[in-house]
């Protein structure tokens, strides 16, 4: 079997992760898993829902939104508010990455905060969900950061990193991380997310008009691990590229003002 752009089954696509992209946002991160590309950037306010103060629920908030761009794909995809709802997928997508970065936030160290994650899809090319988690972790990661740095918080809520990538049976074997083309054609359909610790957050898979054997399932799942254990080595880097970046724009701040 060979898949379209020559990978290997068990390898990802180009991932990479730009720092700092929205520089009103407390954290933010440009992800590219192949050609899905999505910003996703965290912002947080001093304040949380109107329920939380009204059940007397102690801590903070965590939520996210998602939205998929016009023309992130190849036929103009319109706007949700020019329809005047939201859509079910977006929907369910954006449930499930605030679900993932809640499972590693101690929501009571954040403190009486809402943190808002905004995941914006710039270009489709399949995994726009499993790209969206995986960056707004990185996002959310670097906020924390920053907010610690700031005196605000005194711990950091994040206990450990969580990403998400896809599987599936393409071509009678089992894949990882598929693009528009594989996914397209794929007899099933998996998308894992996972903890820095190989715990599993979410599993969400079905056969695309076919069945699929245990042993299959238990190959994808073999692929998921290893796949986010790679995407978590490079969120580690991606959080530490974000912080050497800020300090060394404070350093030539610093140094511009100290030539006058």
């Amino acid at each position: 079997m060979t898949r379209p752009d020559g990978r290997q089954a068990n390898g990802l696509r180009d991932i990479s992760f730009i720092p700092n992209v929205a520089a009103y946002a407390l954290g933010s991160v440009l992800v590219s898993f192949g050609n899905t590309k999505v910003i996703c950037a965290t912002t947080i306010e001093e304040d949380v829902p109107r329920w939380m103060k009204s059940q007397g629920v102690k801590g903070g908030w965590l939520t996210a939104e998602y939205s998929m761009l016009p023309y992130s794909t190849l036929e103009r995809k319109q706007r949700d508010i020019s329809k005047g709802k939201l859509d079910g997928r977006s929907s369910e997508i954006q449930r499930l990455i605030g679900r993932a970065i809640r499972t590693v936030v101690d929501l009571k160290k954040l403190g009486p905060r809402t943190v808002w994650i905004d995941c914006d899809v710039l270009q489709a090319d399949g995994g726009t969900r499993t790209a969206s988690i995986t960056g707004a972790c990185v996002a959310t990661a670097i906020a924390f950061q920053r907010l610690m740095a700031k005196g605000k918080i005194k711990e950091n809520p994040m206990s450990q990193l969580v990403a998400a990538v896809s599987c599936g049976v393409y071509q009678g074997e089992a894949v990882l991380d598929l693009n528009y083309i594989e996914d397209k054609e794929a007899s099933v359909d998996f998308n894992i997310v996972m903890t820095e610790g190989s715990q599993f957050v979410e599993v969400q898979g079905s056969g695309e008009e076919a069945v699929f054997t245990a042993e299959e399932m238990a190959a994808m799942l073999a692929l998921g691990k290893t796949g986010i254990a790679e995407l978590i080595a490079k969120q580690k880097l991606a959080i530490a590229a974000a912080d050497r970046v800020e300090r060394t724009a404070l350093e030539d701040l610093a140094s511009a003002f100290g030539k006058k």
